[in-house]
């Protein structure tokens, strides 16, 4: 039997429309009282993390699934982001689309009812989320060793997880041996944060590039962090980073928590 919570995706297709907009990644030079544009497509290929309460049935017991180690598999993910600039101010946006799908068999790491279930099972486990931020930026540092940013804004998360069981025996409260439930989650937040680039070396060929925020609203709490390396060339540039992002949600969801966490890497092209 199935259950699904209904979600509003208007604001994961206005996304979507922005990031088929963004075919490449691109540096538009204006003067310095002009208006600059920057553009920047990368592959995220995270782990997930987290627990989330499949709702059985209407009236059913509630099956508690710890994600970190059911998904293993990633099967698709896009990450773009867009930065207009004029002066001191600008605005950012990043859009992040990731879709999961694992099976695992003789797991343990599921309860029913808050109950720890020591039966044989095969569980399946899809997840597809939409991830959006739109930030306002203040540039606090723009020098040749090192650039800062900070932002403020918001971050949305859509959030789609589809669990698909068979045990070996019958659970009391269960339809059935085999049955599945969806849970759907959007969410709203507030964040502010800082982002920026430190340049080494004497040529300033190879930079850092770093992003972290914080914030709060729907969830209880939500912060992410993003740095790694970047070196640039004549054509454009090339970046790998690490890439880690967490939500805590209040207690009234049943997704109790969700995490992502994995390397990002991208080529930029400027023209």
């Amino acid at each position: 039997m199935k259950t699904k919570q209904t979600t509003n995706r208007a604001a994961p297709l206005l996304a979507m429309a922005l990031a088929g907009a963004l075919p490449c990644t691109a540096l538009a030079q204006g003067s310095a009282e002009g208006w600059q544009f920057e553009a920047s497509i990368y592959g995220w290929f995270p782990a997930i993390g987290g627990s989330t309460s499949f709702p059985a049935t209407g009236t059913g017991p509630n099956i508690d699934v710890s994600a970190k180690q059911v998904i293993d598999a990633l099967k698709f993910t896009f990450m773009g982001t867009f930065e207009a600039r004029k002066g001191q101010w600008g605005l950012w946006t990043d859009l992040v689309y990731a879709d999961f799908g694992a099976t695992k068999s003789r797991t343990r790491d599921f309860s029913i009812d808050n109950r720890p279930v020591a039966v044989d099972a095969k569980l399946q486990l899809d997840v597809k989320s939409w991830i959006w931020t739109v930030a306002g930026t203040y540039n606090l540092a723009a020098t040749p060793d090192y650039t800062v940013d900070l932002l403020g804004g918001v971050r949305y998360l859509d959030l789609q997880q589809t669990l698909g069981w068979n045990f070996a025996v019958d659970i009391p409260g269960l339809p059935g041996r085999n049955g599945s439930a969806d849970v759907d989650l959007t969410n709203w937040d507030g964040i502010v944060g800082v982002k920026g680039r430190a340049f080494l070396g004497a040529d300033r060929k190879w930079f850092i590039p770093y992003y972290a925020d914080v914030g709060t609203g729907q969830s209880k709490l939500t912060w992410q962090v993003n740095a790694g390396v970047g070196y640039q060339f004549d054509w454009g540039s090339v970046l790998a980073t690490w890439r880690y992002l967490d939500y805590d949600f209040k207690s009234d969801k049943l997704v109790q928590s969700v995490s992502f966490n994995g390397p990002t890497i991208g080529v930029a092209f400027r023209f």
